[in-house]
């Protein structure tokens, strides 16, 4: 299996910051004060608990008293519920899979599963030494349709700081497989489709969008609408990025790149835990989670690194997605990987995921 970006573990400094010698990933320092070697273990991890009270708290201490704290504890901390039941929602909207279930017949171990209209394989790649050494886990997954890959929320919650571990949600959701998604609901901007149903149109950046007939593609957000998407047969779209690989090239610049522009929350650069999705031909997707900050057990790996790695293993079009604590892999009930080196997963916004 193979390695990325802040887990419930991780302190944070007052103005967002991280320990010395980190650098706040998007996704991470959602606001000032944020929210043995491993294999494919079968260990639930466990969100902290008192996240949100050390986020208030943070906040309190460094932001100024009145106007200013009450708008960071809303934007940041306080949950703003659009949807409360969106498998209801999604039913209503009529939005329905091409696919059959997944899972008659199936056949799983620690590292594959088979069944009716998927494959998936997972390995684990180390590479270097001491320090340097680089820890990262790979998902090779082949689809009979691509709408078996599908997204879930957290808390079946659509909106703004709701949040549950990848592990919980997947759980929730009978998957057998799963990887953190784009954290959404950490901004209010970007086009946000999934399962076929449009829930945010707000085109700011670079997306990714997964279409009906397997194939995957990067398009500009601010180009397009979600409707005319969905028009022309997306069923899940992500807002993140970079691209990172694109006609199985690396792209320019990527180490120049800023996804948000949320206080404390500017880069995503440097040796950093790392999640990305790859398309290596039609149907045929690669995810790969990249553990990092844990000297002698995965360093992590830079934007180009991470790159170099999905360009490896044959992604034609790559995509980066939220990291840090963020970044885990979920399969057959438990975590794949080792967030931080402390088993311990972060709350997230929302997953992609393969049923059962």
């Amino acid at each position: 299996m193979t390695s990325q970006q802040n887990s419930p573990t991780e302190e944070v400094q007052p103005g967002g910051a991280h320990p010395q010698g980190e650098t706040n990933q998007p996704g991470e320092a959602r606001c000032p004060g944020e929210p043995g070697p491993p294999g494919p273990a079968r260990k639930r991890g466990k969100a902290r608990p008192t996240r949100r009270a050390i986020l208030a708290g943070a906040l309190a201490l460094t932001l100024s008293a009145g106007g200013a704290t009450a708008w960071a504890l809303d934007r940041f901390v306080v949950q703003h519920v659009e949807i409360s039941d969106v498998s209801a929602y999604e039913a209503a909207q009529g939005a329905s899979s091409d696919a059959t279930t997944v899972g008659s017949s199936a056949s799983v171990s620690d590292t594959s599963y088979t069944a009716d209209g998927a494959n998936i394989n997972i390995s684990t790649v180390v590479t270097g030494s001491g320090d340097s050494k680089v820890t990262y886990y790979v998902a090779d997954v082949v689809l009979d349709d691509a709408t078996t890959l599908k997204s879930a929320f957290a808390n079946d919650s659509f909106g703004e700081n709701i949040t549950q571990t990848t592990s919980e949600i997947a759980a929730a959701h009978d998957a057998v497989f799963a990887i953190n998604g784009d954290y959404y609901g950490f901004r209010d901007t970007g086009i946000v489709i999934r399962n076929g149903v449009v829930y945010r149109d707000e085109g700011a950046r670079q997306g990714l969008a997964f279409y009906r007939d397997g194939t995957v593609k990067v398009y500009d957000e601010t180009a397009t609408t979600a409707e005319q998407l969905v028009s022309d047969g997306v069923w899940n779209t992500l807002s993140f990025g970079p691209a990172i690989v694109q006609a199985s090239e690396i792209v320019d610049g990527i180490e120049d790149v800023e996804v948000d522009t949320n206080f404390g929350n500017h880069s995503i650069q440097g040796e950093q835990p790392r999640t990305a999705v790859g398309l290596i031909g039609t149907n045929h997707l690669v995810f790969v989670v990249v553990d990092g900050r844990s000297p002698g057990y995965s360093a992590g790996v830079t934007m180009t690194g991470m790159a170099q790695i999905m360009k490896d293993l044959g992604a034609e079009t790559a995509y980066n997605l939220d990291g840090g604590g963020s970044s885990t892999m979920y399969f057959n009930g438990g975590l794949v990987n080792n967030p931080l080196g402390a088993n311990r997963e972060r709350g997230t916004s929302d997953i992609l995921y393969i049923g059962k």
